[in-house]
């Protein structure tokens, strides 16, 4: 098949470009920066911005299917544009389409409900890579600090691509949402220990305050609104949280991988600075 992936160079893109290439697929990867995009070799890197809907077309061009995500931009807001990229998929004949989603639906995911094209949206829980935003604190002064406390079925990204690339690839997934969880649900503490395993180094786990949580968040350069909103992320998490679901395994047949996993694959990014 021929695929375009959209996000080629996110956390998800990048193992769906790879697992899409190495299955034998060809693969068209679409990116605003294709000097920086670092991909395998064979896959084809175009530029393209998904909010300039014009600079699509010849991205779109001869793909029988397409992974899309549902922000784009140097802000990486929510895309307004979707009935117009599912026009042009449509036009280009694409047939088939697996979106990213996120918190709630988009103007793409209404665009492809009421398309010609066979869609599945993935719904993924946390991913496991959000984790890399720690990796500063950690290599400086070995903790990671937050309020968070709760349980989470984090998920390997390489696990969500392996799912859009079964829905793409793969016939009987059209019109279906896989909210897809990793195989346990650890609180911030149980990741931060296996974190030390992987890098073998100690890292300490420190419980905020709510009031140190929210100057950490503005330490990131958050405005007020999603300062209050990771407050009330942290002390009113999603009821489906800790839940883990069957669904990976149900669609590829492959066990999802742990988070132990996940920490040896990126411990490079945890050791302390020398």
């Amino acid at each position: 098949m021929h695929i375009l992936v959209t996000g080629a160079t996110g956390q998800v893109g990048r193992h769906l470009v790879s697992q899409l290439h190495e299955a034998g697929h060809t693969v068209r990867a679409l990116t605003r920066n294709p000097t920086r995009a670092d991909l395998p070799g064979g896959v084809e890197t175009v530029t393209g911005d998904l909010t300039d809907t014009t600079s699509l077309e010849a991205a779109f061009e001869g793909m029988d299917a397409v992974h899309l995500i549902t922000f784009g931009g140097g802000e990486g807001g929510d895309l307004t544009n979707g009935a117009e990229i599912i026009q042009l998929a449509e036009r280009s004949g694409i047939s088939r389409a697996t979106v990213l989603g996120g918190w709630s639906p988009t103007s793409i995911e209404e665009a492809l409900a009421a398309s010609s094209i066979s869609w599945t949206i993935l719904q993924p829980a946390e991913f496991m890579g959000n984790a890399l935003d720690l990796a500063p604190e950690v290599r400086t002064s070995r903790t990671v600090s937050m309020l968070a406390a709760y349980p989470s079925a984090v998920v390997h990204e390489a696990d969500i691509a392996g799912v859009a690339a079964t829905a793409l690839t793969t016939a009987g997934h059209g019109g279906k949402a896989y909210p897809l969880t990793g195989p346990e649900a650890l609180t911030p503490a149980q990741r931060t220990r296996l974190l030390a395993d992987a890098t073998g180094e100690p890292i300490e786990f420190v419980h905020l305050s709510e009031e140190a949580e929210r100057e950490r968040l503005r330490g990131y350069g958050y405005d007020e609104d999603y300062v209050d909103f990771g407050i009330q992320l942290a002390t009113n998490p999603p009821e489906a949280a800790d839940t883990i679901l069957p669904t990976i395994e149900e669609v590829t047949g492959g066990r999802p991988r742990t988070f132990a996993q996940w920490a040896n694959e990126h411990a490079v990014h945890f050791r302390a600075v020398p």
